[in-house]
């Protein structure tokens, strides 16, 4: 393969942005409290790491630990936030208590947005119907991205399903691009590659201390290299 994979790692501040960008990531999700797998951030915060690195970040839409949505109109507000310190591209979904995509809400954040480009997260894979919530969604202006494991059990139950979506692109629901992420591991690497993923998620392994410790620029570049070395048809990169 030819096309660079897309490597996405998780930052919770700048000291972590600076490693990501060192170790080869090509974009930054914005969050914090990881004990709630991952929270809006406070504007300050994405306003420090906008000036430490210059990869594209993606600031995550979420208050509260879950799926709902909870008070959209505090989301809208925080979006706006993030529009001022200069943000155009996020992170979000919704889903309402049946398990199916919460339509209305997730059309009200994404109108003040203004365009911009966004990612529906693992929401997607705690869906009822992953293939209803695709063509609910498909029409939404920014939407390009979806980032899920396949499974809401993680990569390695997922597998089947990323290759399997992978192939439907271009079609209706299936325009956007699959990055993947929860549970994914090295190991993964050259069969989601081989089946046309071209965006990778990590958060976990990229901090060998775990989310008490920073990112580590090593731990990055190891995934940078394995993605890179795919592409020759090896997973060591030799030829």
């Amino acid at each position: 393969m030819s096309k660079r994979a897309v490597l996405e790692v998780i930052a919770l501040d700048a000291e972590d942005a600076v490693a990501a960008q060192a170790g080869g990531a090509d974009r930054l999700e914005l969050v914090t409290d990881m004990a709630a797998d991952g929270l809006t951030p406070a504007p300050a915060t994405v306003a420090g790491i906008r000036a430490a690195v210059d990869v594209d970040l993606r600031v995550m839409l979420r208050l509260a630990d879950g799926f709902a949505a909870g008070d959209v109109e505090s989301l809208v507000r925080a979006a706006c936030e993030m529009r001022e310190v200069g943000v155009d591209q996020f992170v979000l979904g919704f889903l309402g208590p049946g398990g199916a995509v919460d339509l209305a809400s997730v059309e009200r954040v994404v109108g003040a947005l203004d365009g911009c480009r966004w990612t529906f997260h693992r929401a997607i894979d705690r869906a009822v119907d992953r293939g209803a919530l695709r063509k609910q969604l498909a029409g939404l202006p920014g939407l390009d991205t979806y980032l899920t494991a396949g499974s809401a059990d993680g990569v390695d139950q997922g597998l089947p399903t990323l290759v399997a979506e992978a192939a439907q692109g271009g079609e209706p629901g299936y325009e956007q691009q699959i990055l993947v992420g929860g549970g994914l591991r090295l190991d993964h690497v050259p069969q989601l590659r081989a089946g046309g993923i071209e965006a990778f998620h990590i958060g976990g392994a990229a901090r060998p201390d775990g989310w008490r410790g920073p990112v580590s620029t090593e731990a990055v570049a190891r995934w940078r290299k394995e993605l890179d070395g795919d592409e020759t048809g090896r997973p060591d990169g030799s030829a």
